[in-house]
Parts: C-alpha cells; sequence; structure tokens
C-alpha cells in the first residue's frame, strides 16, 4: 500500500549536476525522517543524506558541501541535490522513510527501488 517511487537518476559527466526525487504515496498519516542512501557495487549501502520532519539536515563527510537534501511535507517528497559530482558517486541511489500507515500507529522504514546515477570522468 505504501510505496516510494524515485526518479532523476541518470549518466552525468564529472563536475555535473544531478537531482533526484522521491515521492511516497499510499495510505500515510505520518512521516519522520526521510533520507538517501546510496550503494556502489561491491560494497555495502551507505547513508547520503537524511532530513527530519522539522527539517534538520545530516550528510556523509564525502558528500557535504555538494549536496543538499529537502522536502515537500504537503507532497511527502524529499529531494537530492547533487552538485558537483565525482566517479566516486557512482551507485543506486534509494530513498528511505520513516513512516506510519494509516493501519496502525507503529512508525516503519520503506525503501524505493533504487535509482541508478553514473558520473563519468
Amino acid at each position: 500500500q505504501v510505496q516510494l517511487v524515485e526518479s532523476g537518476g541518470g549518466l552525468v559527466r564529472a563536475g555535473g549536476s544531478l537531482r533526484l526525487s522521491c515521492t511516497a504515496s499510499g495510505s500515510i498519516s505520518a512521516i519522520n525522517a526521510m533520507g538517501w542512501y546510496r550503494q556502489a557495487p561491491g560494497k555495502q549501502r551507505e547513508l547520503v543524506a537524511t532530513i527530519t520532519s522539522g527539517d534538520t539536515t545530516n550528510y556523509a563527510g564525502s558528500v557535504k558541501g555538494r549536496f543538499t537534501i529537502s522536502r515537500d511535507n504537503a507532497e511527502n517528497t524529499v529531494n537530492l541535490q547533487m552538485n558537483s559530482l565525482k566517479p566516486e558517486d557512482t551507485a543506486v541511489y534509494y530513498c528511505n522513510a520513516n513512516l506510519r500507515s494509516s493501519n496502525g500507529p507503529t512508525f516503519y522504514s520503506y525503501w524505493g527501488q533504487g535509482t541508478q546515477v553514473t558520473v563519468s570522468s
């Protein structure tokens, strides 16, 4: 019932920019933190950036100053603006949301299907 759908991935040259978006849909009653994670081939999934419902942000050191996370609570959307991209940013990027559905009182973590970001040198 609850679904996270990402968009905006693609191929870009080093130094370029991309903007990722993720929208949560379904029977949602509340959303706490939202965020972006990434997984490169042969590596574990890692945190990129998170944002709370009060707009407090947290970034991985490797992206601080280059990436900006934002959210639109009215649209249940989280965005990731990625500037000055580097080849090491190449990965599948996953959207995450800690949310409560309309079916019960508990918050659960939901994941999107992932979107590929490839940065060429």
